[in-house]
């Protein structure tokens, strides 16, 4: 049993308004998720894409949300505390592939009117391949990989506790699972509605703590606001503020440099090659789902814009200016230790009450997570396998019946990820598992939609490959994450080229269907004269508005932290390439037609 956290509030301070806040708002996501039971549970559609009438602004938020978990702003901190700022790089080469998402993809998933990513399988191939690839993916994504990422939030949220509170690991284990079983049971009431609504209000929350804390941390005697962060950074080293890291050079202290290799495997290859929840390559798991929630294509579409802005250049400089902190205040931090130093400055910097509202916030961010993980593998496992496969009905419509199912699987994914959460002892392990097991099949996924002569075989082979240029990367070969990204992501384009060209392609008659509803650009010339009305895609006005909108993102990313490190000249630059991009963006746009035409 474990010792109540009570009986170490010395430790952090924590005072009975700390504990009414954390009280209040737990029970205010619980009662907002609940009160969407009645509207959940009239369908599927209802349950897992609420209604199909999301606004676009609670679904992009939703997309934020979910990807601010426990974990990433003690990812952020680790990364800094051993690369400096240029150590994001890590994931800020995903924007690319989000923005590709944005104008090229998410027209299509909600026009495709699917209920989940996996059904689009067999909306897309056909026959018993179609069948196979269906129900291995989604127990694969719905139950394996979800509660693997479940498993990495968790343990996320195990590390918070521990140091927040100078708690063991069991009991920081057990205070964590029953916060996740709390989210099963509103998550199984409330539905999509009712996780996106929390969503908003969760991220508001974490977004203000985070704000706050980086705001009393940087103004503490120990730093000196910005003027002094710079001074005792440069000091240590002086490369830690630099925004791109040193190509092929070596650097004492911090390890402010990476090989040509590895830049290249991160910038020209993983984000469009690697697997990976949140940053699927054109889109899937919970980003397809907030875009297939939405009343239309043109609001999936800029849902989708809104994330990627939100993600990559609005909320990551909070949890930056503490991680970089952290490098002064707690220098003797071991290099696997790393990302404890932002759990250190929320219990030495925060006073009585903000302490309650920063742990509220990281309550929401990791909760906001794991009821999208449960609402989103539950719809794989119900839809796709239960429905599908199992239930015997000549009354597939038994809406209360799925529902009810839905619900009970909810709770059953959460157990599992309970034993899973057990077994976890390093976030990177995970990670590196899942960049390295998805590497090669993104180009599929990209390009079932815009080239016909793509078949189940091709993605069948796109998804088991890479298990196998893994494993020979990683016990045969000894490469580097650099190595086994350019082979396995080699290897994996090799086979399925090959397969695709050996087997047949789909029937005519599934390719039809699926053009007909899809309406996809690209290589579907045979069937796009059949249907002699539909405006052809402008892949061209496309690519120019992608490059646009990356050139802004990125712009405004870096303006926003040279305007915070007081470097006027720069941000001035920045600033007006981002208007720049924008206004290119816009520009191209005009010829992007789902803003001016037809909805679903």
């Amino acid at each position: 049993m474990p010792e109540l956290i009570l009986y170490d509030l010395n430790a952090v301070n924590f005072q009975m308004l700390d504990w009414l806040i954390v009280a209040a708002c737990l029970l205010l996501f619980v009662g907002i998720s609940i009160s969407y039971t009645g509207e959940s549970g009239r369908s599927l559609s209802s349950f897992f894409l609420g209604g199909r009438n999301l606004p676009w602004y609670i679904a992009g938020l939703s997309m934020v949300a979910t990807t601010f978990a426990a974990d990433t702003p003690l990812a952020v901190s680790e990364l800094i505390g051993k690369n400096g700022i240029a150590g994001n790089w890590v994931w800020w080469n995903f924007l690319l592939g989000g923005m590709l998402t944005t104008f090229f993809f998410a027209a299509l998933w909600r026009r495709a009117g699917v209920l989940t990513e996996v059904e689009l399988i067999e909306l897309r191939y056909s026959g018993i391949a179609a069948k196979l690839l269906r129900a291995f993916k989604a127990v694969y994504l719905g139950l394996f990989m979800n509660v693997l990422i479940i498993g990495w939030v968790n343990f996320a949220m195990i590390s918070i506790l521990q140091g927040f509170f100078d708690i063991s690991h069991q009991s920081a284990f057990w205070y964590t699972m029953a916060a996740m079983a709390l989210v099963a049971v509103y998550s199984s009431f409330g539905g999509l509605k009712g996780v996106a609504v929390t969503d908003t209000l969760q991220f508001i929350l974490a977004m203000t703590g985070s704000i706050v804390l980086s705001v009393l941390v940087i103004q503490s005697p120990e730093i000196g606001g910005i003027s002094g962060l710079k001074t005792q950074l440069n000091h240590i080293h002086p490369g830690t503020l630099r925004f791109f890291p040193s190509i092929g050079q070596s650097a004492a202290g911090l390890t402010l440099s990476i090989g040509l290799g590895a830049f290249f495997a991160r910038i020209g290859v993983q984000w469009w090659s690697s697997w990976y929840p949140g940053a699927e390559p054109g889109g899937g798991g919970y980003i397809a789902q907030r875009m297939m929630s939405t009343p239309n294509e043109k609001e999936a579409t800029w849902a989708t814009m809104l994330f990627q802005v939100m993600h990559y250049a609005v909320r990551p400089w909070p949890w930056i200016l503490v991680g970089l902190s952290a490098i002064v205040l707690y220098p003797d931090l071991a290099a696997d230790s790393k990302q404890m130093g932002y759990v250190y400055a929320m219990r030495d910097f925060l006073p009585v009450g903000l302490k309650g509202l920063m742990l509220a916030a990281f309550f929401a961010a990791y909760m906001s997570t794991i009821s999208t993980q449960l609402n989103w593998g539950a719809s794989y496992l119900v839809n796709d396998l239960y429905k599908r496969f199992i239930f015997q009905s000549k009354n597939q419509n038994n809406d209360r019946h799925f529902v009810l199912v839905s619900r009970i699987m909810t709770v059953l994914i959460m157990a599992v990820a309970v034993f899973i959460s057990a077994q976890i002892q390093s976030i990177a392990e995970v990670w590196n598992f899942i960049f390295q097991c998805g590497a090669g099949l993104g180009l599929v996924l990209i390009m079932r939609w815009y080239w016909w002569r793509i078949n189940a075989w091709s993605e069948i082979t796109a998804t088991f490959v890479p298990f196998i240029g893994y494993a020979l990367s990683a016990y045969y070969f000894h490469f580097d994450f650099a190595g086994s990204m350019f082979f396995t992501s080699g290897l994996t384009s090799v086979a399925w080229l090959l397969i695709t060209f050996l087997t047949k392609p789909e029937s005519h008659e599934t390719l039809s269907l699926f053009y007909q509803r899809v309406k996809p650009g690209g290589w579907w010339s045979s069937y796009a004269k059949q249907l002699g009305k539909v405006p052809k895609v402008p892949l061209g006005g496309l690519f120019l508005t992608w490059l646009s909108a990356v050139l802004m993102t990125y712009s405004l990313l870096f303006a926003s932290g040279k305007l915070i490190l007081m470097e006027w000249s720069e941000a001035s630059i920045y600033a007006s390439l981002a208007v720049i991009g924008l206004l290119l963006m816009l520009k191209f746009a005009k010829s992007y037609y789902i803003f001016n035409s037809h909805d679903s």
